[in-house]
């Protein structure tokens, strides 16, 4: 048994291509043998210290061999002191093992390789980033790591998770200082840090992108700071990789510069939807997708069904997509809107919630619109009122406290949430609401991003046709105004139906992130 065992790795190692004298002492070994694979294949190196970093199977597909690749062209090449050919750009899914790969693994292989490599890695927090980090720290620790790699150990008085050293034992003994990793978040210091290779993994989180002044900062950082940090920059490679969140995110803020030497790797979760697979890059890569599917596996059309349904057509667009494209009109398919002309009985209801969104004064030229919407048992929603008018503000008031008291009136308990806008002036609105609805359940609410960005969940759920309507006379002008949404004159009966919506399913606007990795 042992001689087959041999047998079979001295023709694994034929395969790599080993030199006679080399592979002999190997095998004489086991532990050097698997060692020295695991230098020569990065894939191979995953799959060997996979059990080291994450307690999950790891689930294979063709990506994880492309970037594997391309991570290995790049290594090589700066190892050699190598000009660079271009910085990397990498957009991929949310839970693809992207993290696990480029910035845990990626790094730790590099030194079984080129011990003295120096990296730099950003995250767009400091917990998420010195999490990745302490996975690479604790891989070169690991038994197993130890074992097949001995000669490298972490510096013991240079051992922290935000900044590590590695030390290794040449053959005569003698220890040589090692390359480093120093872990920082976007807009933290980096100064004094220097970098062979700068890793850059989800530079921006999904609710950072609806605001300006977090992608301002995200672009800011990596031109302004992160580029001045490379060892040599003739030499030193930047490796951007995320998923597409923003038409100005980092990736979009790098392309626009057009750049010669960017090498752009974009692979969409899926390619059914159009114009998804004019996004594949390079687009030879269209050629392994699986009915329409990225990665069957794990991202089945069942999964990227409910992940439209949680991220909302533009999240879903940006994350899975890789097409950030804002929403335009025709963002309610409102022929999906199903019309009922009764109200379900009582055990049908699991919750009713009215919520106002309110103008300003009488002639801002906005409406107040309060919409009364059921969650259902069969998992539908149903409007079944829609309060709307220019009302000044006494007559706001007045209508408000009445329709409470109507609602009540039917029996059931209905939740009440009211829009504060922002500034002084909001919040003392939003407390005069308040104390006028003493004695029911009422509720301040504070949204963030703008009504398309609330809208995007609420959308999905119409253009599935789980919201029903109740036959009534302001259907029409509810109707038109979704259907030219969001370049419709009035919004305000679309953002009262979605922050309905967002309140009875109780989650965060679209563009929600999933942790996996």
């Amino acid at each position: 048994m042992r001689r087959t065992a041999v047998t079979c790795q001295k023709r694994k190692y034929d395969q790599l291509s080993i030199p006679r004298r080399e592979i002999e002492s190997l095998l004489s070994n086991p532990d050097p043998l698997y060692a020295e694979k695991c230098r020569r294949d990065f894939s191979y190196f995953v799959k060997e210290f996979w059990s080291e970093v994450d307690t999950a199977e790891l689930v294979w597909n063709w990506h994880i061999d492309y970037l594997s690749e391309q991570l290995t062209k790049i290594a090589k090449r700066v190892s050699a002191g190598l000009p660079k050919e271009y910085d990397l750009i990498i957009n991929i899914p949310p839970g693809t093992t992207k993290s696990k790969l480029v910035n845990v693994l990626f790094p730790v292989w590099c030194w079984t390789n080129w011990y003295w490599m120096r990296f730099i890695s950003t995250s767009y927090s400091a917990p998420l980033s010195l999490e990745h980090a302490e996975s690479s720290r604790d891989l070169i620790r690991s038994e197993k790591f130890q074992q097949y790699f001995p000669d490298l150990q972490i510096k013991r008085d240079k051992d922290v998770k935000s900044n590590f050293r590695i030390i290794k034992t040449l053959p005569d003994k003698v220890i040589a200082l090692g390359g480093s990793r120093f872990s920082t978040s976007v807009g933290g210091a980096v100064t004094g840090f220097h970098a062979h290779i700068m890793l850059n993994d989800d530079p921006l989180n999904p609710e950072e992108a609806v605001s300006k002044v977090s992608l301002e900062k995200a672009n800011r950082f990596i031109d302004q700071t992160l580029s001045t940090r490379k060892v040599d920059k003739a030499v030193s490679v930047s490796i951007l990789i995320m998923q597409r969140l923003h038409q100005d995110d980092p990736t979009g803020h790098a392309l626009a510069k057009k750049k010669k030497k960017i090498l752009h790797i974009c692979i969409p979760g899926e390619i059914r939807t159009e114009g998804y697979s004019e996004k594949v890059q390079p687009p030879e890569l269209v050629d392994q997708y699986t009915d329409g599917l990225m990665d069957p596996k794990r991202m089945s059309w069942e999964v990227l069904q409910d992940m439209k349904a949680d991220l909302g057509q533009y999240g879903y667009a940006g994350q899975v997509g890789q097409d950030p494209t804002p929403p335009g009109g025709g963002m309610f398919v409102v022929d999906h809107f199903q019309m009922v002309d009764r109200i379900p009985s009582a055990p049908n209801i699991i919750q009713i919630v009215r919520y106002w969104d309110k103008a300003g004064s009488q002639n801002a030229g906005t409406y107040t619109v309060g919409v009364k919407m059921i969650k259902l048992r069969n998992g539908k929603y149903l409007i079944s009122d829609v309060k709307r008018g220019q009302w000044s503000t006494d007559q706001r008031e007045r209508i408000i406290k009445e329709t409470a008291e109507a609602d009540e009136a039917g029996g059931q308990k209905v939740v009440i949430y009211h829009e504060q806008e922002p500034g002084s002036g909001g919040k003392e609105s939003a407390q005069a609401t308040t104390r006028n609805l003493a004695g029911f359940s009422v509720h301040r609410d504070l949204p963030t991003g703008d009504k398309t960005f609330r809208a995007d969940p609420y959308s999905v759920q119409v253009n599935e046709g789980n919201v029903l309507l109740l036959v009534a006379e302001w259907n029409h002008e509810f109707r038109e105004e979704h259907r030219f949404f969001p370049f419709s004159t009035y919004k305000d009966q679309v953002d009262a139906g979605a922050g309905a919506f967002n309140k009875l399913v109780k989650r965060r606007i679209a563009g929600t992130i999933l942790r996996k990795r």
